[in-house]
């Protein structure tokens, strides 16, 4: 059974393995089954430093430039994962109510502005029905919102309710590591790419390589050379060009700067590369958002930024492979689940 190297760099999961490992965060999830879609919130009890990079080409997002180094506003109240393409946009506005009747938000005066950034997925095509008569997402996100909690579902849950990969049933996804430094780093997921989780017509994960205690399913890496063709398969083959991407979050306790969450999201996306292929390609609209609670100081050696960022990656990876590994079967679906396909 696949474990983690012994050794002075060893890093093991969290209690929970999700990604609320990082104290202080709390994840919630709500869905709509009819529609084949939903919303997953992350918040914490107080503002948190938050960065953004992102690599598809086509991405949906909200709020997202003022993440950027040399913005103004530091802290973030919460940030939204959602279906929807556009219309999943709004669930931030959901959000953003419930968080300005507690008070929350960024003040000028007596003006309460919370901040939520937000990213979607594009989940219209899935065989769910949408044709509801007004928006459904800003109903979600407040939803979300109110389930907050550090234990949340994984797989047909949240976010990743309606999505797809090229060949199985996408999902919601979360896993966590502990570092040597004591530092927690988690990733959360909405993985719905163009690409495959799976190397070809196999049960074996391209994140195998990082898989810990069996988390998702313990069948090792694909054996052999991989063919380019392999490599390539998308939703091109399977299903639709354009009902992609995978959207996720990486966080850490560590104390960081704006400059640098910016640096750990950058890494992380090396996790998407890993859990999915292709990825970043120009129907995907990759995005990572990077969380830093500012709980535990960082060390003055490069090395430990350099460690964060690869952890992050790692865990970004395993996420993805955890939301298609636990997504489960729903009347209408598209796409069979790893489990119906692949379970014994």
């Amino acid at each position: 059974m696949p474990h983690a190297a012994t050794g002075p760099l060893e890093a093991m999961p969290g209690p929970r393995n999700l990604i609320t490992d990082v104290a202080g965060l709390r994840v919630g999830n709500a869905e709509d089954h009819a529609i084949k879609t939903g919303t997953t919130v992350l918040v914490a009890d107080r503002p948190f430093i938050a960065s953004v990079d992102v690599m598809g080409g086509a991405p949906g997002a909200r709020e997202t430039e003022l993440l950027a180094p040399d913005k103004l506003v530091e802290g973030v109240d919460a940030l939204v994962l959602s279906g929807g393409s556009a219309f999943g946009l709004d669930a931030a506005s959901g959000v953003s109510d419930a968080l300005r009747r507690q008070g929350r938000g960024f003040r000028v005066e007596t003006a309460i502005v919370p901040i939520v950034p937000a990213a979607i997925i594009f989940d219209l095509l899935n065989g769910g029905d949408k044709d509801w008569e007004s928006n459904p997402y800003r109903r979600l996100g407040a939803q979300a919102f109110t389930a907050a909690s550090e234990d949340f579902a994984l797989g047909t849950a949240g976010a990743g309710t309606g999505a797809l990969t090229a060949t199985l049933k996408g999902g919601l996804g979360s896993a966590s590591l502990v570092l040597p430094s004591g530092h927690t780093v988690g990733a959360l997921v909405a993985a719905n790419p163009t690409g495959s989780v799976t190397v070809g017509d196999s049960p074996h994960f391209w994140a195998a390589p990082f898989e810990i205690d069996g988390e998702f399913g313990a069948r090792g890496p694909f054996g052999g050379s991989v063919p380019f063709a392999q490599s390539a398969r998308s939703k091109r083959d399977a299903v639709n060009p354009v009902a992609s991407t995978t959207i996720a979050i990486v966080a850490t306790d560590a104390v960081l700067t704006k400059a640098q969450a910016k640096r750990l999201a950058v890494a992380a996306q090396d996790g998407i590369a890993r859990g999915a292929s292709p990825a970043h390609t120009p129907v995907d609209g990759d995005l990572v958002f990077s969380v830093a609670t500012g709980a535990r100081p960082i060390g003055p050696e490069i090395g430990d930024i350099m460690l964060l960022g690869h952890a992050a990656a790692v865990c970004l990876a395993r996420a993805m492979a955890r939301a298609i590994y636990h997504a489960t079967p729903a009347p209408g679906d598209r796409l069979p689940t790893w489990e119906q396909r692949w379970g014994v």
